[in-house]
This record gives structure tokens, sequence and C-alpha cells, in this order.
């Protein structure tokens, strides 16, 4: 069903993993998706996968940058009714070696660009009098964890901003949400693993029993199972669910 015709969907980190998943589910759904990343590459091959997938490059945490994607995608979709803050990255370490240019890069790509592409797409849908904003956050915004700190505060900073939008925009026809994934299978949590195993000496298996461990369901989460609550969150029927952070991490967080 073409149940998003009509609308410009924004995904950002939509070259791979979660980001190239949603972009796919929304185009699946009939909207017309521009995904944006910094590797052109991985974003040619997602766009030529489905006809409804343009791309444009960008750095999210840089906000000239953030103002050319959307000029950018403005100029191939139209106004932005969705956009998709998923552009992210995780690295660990425990405190006491979180150094400056750890923490800056956790805060500067996960908190500050999701903050800056919010600000931007926020104009396209005030004027428009609708739109759906979503954010990837993570089960480390709701709770906490050992050895991530950095991206601990930054994610449970996205939460933050989530609900705040959530209620200045509530009046506006504009939801905000956030999908918090627990380990989800791609290319991030496979550096997790190798880092597990280097650190460890544990073989695969045990690794990723190590990051699946507080999963009463004992799995690793897929790309598409997140997916397909970002298109159930900005699809018919989801008007007056705003300020919410849904989790699809088996049971993890509550």
């Amino acid at each position: 069903m073409n149940t998003l015709s009509g609308k410009h969907a924004l995904v950002t980190g939509g070259g791979s993993g979660i980001g190239a998943a949603i972009a796919h589910r929304l185009a699946q759904a009939g909207a017309s998706v521009t995904i944006s990343g910094r590797r052109r590459k991985s974003l040619e091959e997602q766009s030529a996968r489905h006809p409804l997938i343009n791309f444009v490059t960008a750095d999210i945490s840089d906000p000239q940058s953030v103002e050319n994607m959307f000029a950018g995608a403005r100029e191939l979709s139209g106004p932005v009714k969705i956009v998709v803050a998923n552009a992210g990255a995780a690295q660990s370490a425990p405190i006491a070696k979180t150094d400056m240019a750890l923490w800056s890069m956790m805060i500067n790509v996960n908190l500050t660009g999701t903050f800056l592409t919010l600000k931007e797409a926020a104009g396209d849908m005030i004027e428009a009098e609708w739109g759906r904003m979503i954010t990837i956050a993570s089960t480390a915004g709701l709770k906490g964890s050992s050895y991530i700190s950095a991206y601990c505060a930054a994610k449970h900073g996205v939460i933050g901003l989530t609900r705040s939008l959530a209620v200045e925009l509530a009046g506006k026809g504009i939801t905000v949400n956030a999908v918090c994934p627990g380990y989800t299978q791609t290319a991030i949590v496979d550096a997790t693993i190798a880092n597990i195993m280097e650190r460890t000496g544990f073989d695969e298996n045990k690794a990723r029993r190590a990051l699946t461990g507080n999963n009463p369901m004992n799995k690793m989460i897929q790309p598409d199972e997140v997916a397909e609550a970002v298109n159930w969150l900005v699809g018919p029927g989801s008007d007056s669910i705003t300020g919410q952070s849904i989790s699809v991490c088996g049971g993890e967080t509550w």
C-alpha cells in the first residue's frame, strides 16, 4: 500500500544499516526518499536499489552542511514532510580513558547532528502544518551502560530533545518521537563484537552473548524491525503519538 505517497522523507545516515532499511521501507510505502551521509559510494548503492530513493552527501555535525543537505533534498523532491535523524556513531571507553576528542565526537555526531537536522526540518513542516520527526536514539538513551558514558550522555540528550520538541510542536500538526533500538545487526555492532573479542579473548559467539545477555529474547535486533517501527510512527493512525520513546529491543527496557 502506498500509504506515504506524496510525502518526501529525508533519512540521515541512509547509506547502510538501520538508515538504509528505513529508507527502503518508506520508499516501499510510496514516499519519495532522500538519503544522506558522508560516503557517496554507499549512498549511490542504496539509491540504485529503489527508484524513489535519491541522495545527497552531508556531514550532519556541520551546520552549513546540514543547510546544504536540506537545500539539495528540496531540489530533488520538494519540502521535507518526514525526517528521520538516524546518523550517529558509537565508540566505547572506560571513563578514565574517555578523552575530550571522544566526548566531543559522541556529542557532536549523535546529539548536535540530530538537533541541526530537526531544526532545519521544522520550517517545512510548520509551513505545511504537518510533519513527522523521528530520532533514532538507543536503549542507551533510556538507561546507563558501562564503558559508553559519552554515547549514553548523547543519546539521553536525544531523548530530551525529542520530548521537548514534541511539546513545542504539538499544536502545529507535527509529531516527534524516538525509536530506541537495542543492539542491532549492523556494521557498528560487528565492530563492537570484534573489539570485545580483541580485549577479552572471547570467541565470536561468546562476544555476541555479551551484548544480548540483557535482552530477554536473547537476540540481535534486525534493521528491518527498526524500520517497521518508523514506518508505523509516520504512517496513518499515528497522529496522536508524540513525545514517545519506542524501544525495539526484545524486552531489554520497559
